[in-house]
């Protein structure tokens, strides 16, 4: 009788957790299909991982297919709803016009834990995120962005490139940490007011962490943080971002307690200086948010972001241009005829330059670094006929632009004439937007386009790229995460014979 009591006791207890988890089924199913009918439409979402499982198996083709359903339409990350909006006008609309009511920054669970709403690139909208944006642009400019001493610098930085590539002359190797540690040390320059050799080999180890955090972050266990939030107190991938994020401020850390050694207040070195005299002066200011967090955390911004997103595009640029040599020619060719073999490329030289120049574009409108931008409503909006509360996310379908078949001569192949018109002059479209726009876009895009044209034109007018015979080439989905990067590949260069 006891034995047959406590059957009937489990069989209740597993009764109550059956009922339990079809109750949670079916309110997820009705709030979804309420949550459907008040958005526009899209694609049907999955009780509690929304349209994550088609974004695994194909994002870019995913997120390009959302232009189907309209100028407006709408997917889910886990059980959130996004708005993605498919059409130029509404999104210069959205970002540019009503730009302050769309600059909110969608929260990221993978990092939120570790940027605690300070910086400037996952800040919140708000006056934090301004006050410390419109410094980094003014202290940025101050340091040369835009003028010719950075692009003096990005010369000088890739010829060491070179020679370090030429090292491995005519050998299969990764060239992905080299590229990294090449575009990395021009940010350094400005923000830390040095560079690092190659073979350094705590900057290296910092290099290593931010590629391992690239790859984890778009790896699908860390990617049920966003379906799951409470699971980052758990094991997995996840800590180990969060670990190596910690050793990324733990190393700005100890640079900025070197700088306040030897600061000298009337002649700041770098960012990091300026930051610290703008610090001082706002002391008395209870309203300031210079403080110290803030000011890891936007070194830290700045300091990935222009490292990842130029190094990612010229990572892309070699895997273009070792699948299409026909191209990877006709560029050397035109720089050789413009430059010579020794002459240093510098900006004036792009119009001389139109082939090399529509290559670069073409490298960046396949290679879609940032496809997946996702804002936040910042107050209470219209767009179109939908009313969105405050906190919506909304995304600009940046992916779909670049591929517009109605706008490009070639959108399904990589062909640099879709950036040259009839007499072979370099020309750009307004359905270009590799830096997105409004509020939000790149803060480094002055600098960015100074890197890719200097760093893609010097290497093409000094080494040949092919691939490795018999090696397998990378899988060109890439890896998506905030910055979609491609798989680690070797390559085989080649010094160009300089009496050619």
């Amino acid at each position: 009788m006891e034995s047959i009591l406590r059957y009937l006791d489990w069989m209740s207890v597993g009764l109550a957790l059956l009922a339990g988890v079809l109750s949670l089924f079916l309110l997820e199913i009705f709030r979804l299909n309420s949550s459907r009918r008040q958005n526009p439409p899209g694609p049907k979402p999955l009780p509690f991982v929304g349209n994550l499982p088609q974004l695994k198996k194909d994002a870019m083709a995913f997120v390009r297919s959302m232009a189907k359903y309209g100028d407006l339409s709408c997917l889910y990350l886990a059980n959130k709803p996004v708005i993605v909006v498919n059409s130029l006008p509404m999104v210069k609309e959205t970002f540019v016009q009503n730009g302050g009511a769309f600059a909110g920054r969608s929260p990221v669970p993978i990092l939120d834990f570790v940027t605690n709403g300070y910086g400037i690139i996952m800040a919140p909208y708000g006056i934090s995120w301004k006050q410390q944006r419109r410094f980094a642009l003014h202290t940025l400019r101050n340091f040369g962005l835009g003028k010719r001493n950075v692009e003096e610098r990005v010369a000088e930085e890739a010829q060491y490139l070179i020679r370090e590539l030429l090292t491995h002359e005519g050998k299969s190797f990764c060239p992905i940490h080299k590229i990294m540690n090449a575009v990395s040390n021009i940010i350094c320059s400005i923000v830390f007011g040095d560079r690092f050799e190659y073979d350094d080999k705590r900057f290296s180890k910092l290099l290593e962490i931010i590629n391992e955090n690239i790859q984890l972050s778009g790896a699908p266990a860390t990617r049920m943080v966003y379906v799951v939030p409470f699971i980052r107190h758990f094991p997995g991938p996840h800590q180990k971002v969060w670990q190596n994020v910690k050793s990324l401020k733990e190393f700005i850390r100890e640079a900025v307690e070197e700088h306040r050694k030897t600061l000298h207040p009337e002649n700041p070195r770098d960012f990091i200086d300026a930051y610290l005299v703008e610090m001082s002066k706002q002391q008395s200011n209870e309203d300031s948010t210079f403080n110290e967090e803030n000011m890891i955390m936007s070194t830290s911004d700045l300091f990935l972001a222009g490292t990842d997103t130029t190094a990612s595009t010229l990572k892309w640029g070699l895997i273009y241009m070792m699948d299409h040599p026909d191209v990877q020619e006709r560029c050397h060719e035109e720089i050789v005829r413009v430059l010579g073999f020794d002459r240093s490329p510098c900006m004036d030289d792009r119009a001389k330059l139109p082939y090399t120049q529509a290559t670069i574009h073409e490298i960046q409108r396949c290679a879609d670094i940032i496809p997946m931008a996702i804002h936040e409503t910042t107050q209470p909006t219209q767009l179109g006929e939908y009313h969105f509360p405050k906190g919506t996310k909304i995304m600009p379908n940046l992916a779909i632009f670049l591929a517009d078949r109605k706008h490009w001569k070639h959108p399904d192949t990589f062909n640099p004439e879709n950036f040259l018109d009839e007499k072979g002059q370099s020309c750009k479209s307004e359905y270009f937007l590799p830096y997105s726009l409004g509020p939000r876009m790149c803060v480094g895009e002055t600098l960015a386009k100074a890197e890719l044209f200097i760093f893609f034109t010097s290497l093409i007018q000094r080494l040949k790229f092919s691939w490795p015979p018999g090696e397998p080439r990378p899988n060109m989905n890439g890896i998506l995460s905030i910055v979609r990067s491609p798989f680690p590949y070797n390559t085989i260069c080649h010094s160009r014979d300089t009496t050619h």
